[in-house]
């Protein structure tokens, strides 16, 4: 890259209101991380937290951390941090279990929800595998049938929910989450978000766009760590009528009464199965601290400032979309051997990572990546494939 691309990135960090977030992260200079979309880098005061919480809640308190340390509340207390970031209100939003998982719940439960006439299930053709498994499922669980599903083309009355992933995994494409949803209720159905690939990335407005359900990971943009737990979110007035095809003892309204039939609690509980794992939700809980003070507007804001600096500097065709009302937080650049070239950008400390067959990911997260990482990410491609 040349030397006016370097200083116009040095002077968009200088002018960047979020650069002061990168020093809550643990990275080293020497590595540019351009794979939040993966895995969120480490918060750095994660660490001693979890000591905390192994050496004196669960190792000197021990089972009385359930109420002393709050582990009992944990779950609708961390969705209560998330809900703000997705743009939902308190009380609708729970942690737990893995995105599959609640997928599985959300699906389910609209099917359920919706009129039994209805006998079509669509799920977006190019969703991420899991999705697709899990709705194939569900389907043939409720005896409905399977269809896919082109975001943004009509429905029609046979339709009984709809499951659509916000942002494309593989292109960075972003699906109109405003227009599908109104054109699912006028046709009469439920719509089901997986929010995967935009929580924490770019503002999803669950409450102003009267969302169903939502489902979403946290180790990615929400920097939770590897395999922390996922969100279930259910518009308000929904939740009397939830029913979760998975109740357990937590979602219960009576959890320690023990009695053979199930009675469902109130709101964001209704989402809970079993026993929360409480040391990767505790490790989530933590990291939110890092949104304290921080809009999901400023961090879309730089998200398109990043990854549009980012297509000036590469050559590579992108399948992601220029428009920025149909772009998330990554790049997605085509590229022949994409897996020997992703390799070679790693051994030099750019690190993404790529999709089969010809695809190189890039995902930026505005928390921590920078206009100087940008630079050098796009000048070290250059090389590699020169």
């Amino acid at each position: 890259m040349s030397e006016q691309s370097a200083a116009r990135a040095a002077e968009l960090d200088a002018s960047d209101e979020l650069a002061v977030c990168r020093e809550l992260f643990s990275l080293d200079k020497e590595t540019v991380y351009l794979d939040g979309n993966s895995l969120g880098a480490l918060p750095r005061h994660v660490p001693d937290r979890m000591r905390d919480v192994m050496e004196r809640e669960w190792g000197q308190l021990r089972i009385r951390s359930w109420d002393e340390s709050g582990w009992w509340t944990a779950p609708e207390r961390t969705g209560d941090r998330i809900a703000p970031i997705i743009g939902a209100a308190a009380g609708t939003t729970v942690v737990g279990d893995s995105t599959s998982v609640n997928v599985f719940k959300a699906l389910v439960a609209a099917i359920r929800m919706a009129d039994p006439a209805r006998d079509e299930v669509l799920v977006d053709a190019t969703t991420f595998p899991t999705d697709g498994y899990v709705a194939e499922s569900a389907a043939r669980m409720t005896g409905k049938r399977l269809v896919p599903y082109t975001p943004g083309d009509p429905m029609g009355p046979r339709t009984a929910a709809v499951l659509v992933n916000h942002v494309d995994y593989r292109t960075g494409r972003l699906h109109d989450l405003p227009g599908i949803t109104a054109a699912a209720h006028e046709a009469g159905a439920l719509a089901v978000w997986d929010l995967c690939h935009s929580a924490g990335a770019l503002p999803v407005g669950l409450e102003a766009h009267e969302v169903d359900f939502a489902v979403g990971c946290t180790y990615k943009y929400l920097n939770g760590g590897p395999g922390s737990p996922a969100f279930l979110y259910v518009r308000p007035d929904h939740q009397s009528s939830f029913d979760s095809p998975l109740p357990g003892w937590n979602s219960h309204a009576d959890p320690f009464g023990m009695t053979p039939d199930f009675t469902p609690g109130t709101g964001a509980v209704r989402g809970r199965v079993g026993t929360p794992d409480i040391l990767s939700m505790l490790a989530l809980e933590s990291a939110l601290d890092v949104w304290d003070g921080v809009s999901i507007e400023a961090v879309r804001a730089k998200s398109l400032a990043l990854t549009d600096f980012f297509l000036e500097h590469v050559t590579l065709e992108s399948v992601t979309p220029a428009a920025h009302a149909e772009r998330g937080s990554q790049v997605s650049l085509r590229c022949a051997d994409a897996g020997a070239v992703m390799k070679e950008l790693i051994a030099r400390g750019v690190v993404g990572d790529f999709r089969q067959p010809d695809i190189l990911r890039f995902g930026f997260t505005p928390l921590y990546v920078g206009f100087a990482d940008a630079e050098r990410a796009a000048a070290v491609l250059a090389s590699v494939l020169a």
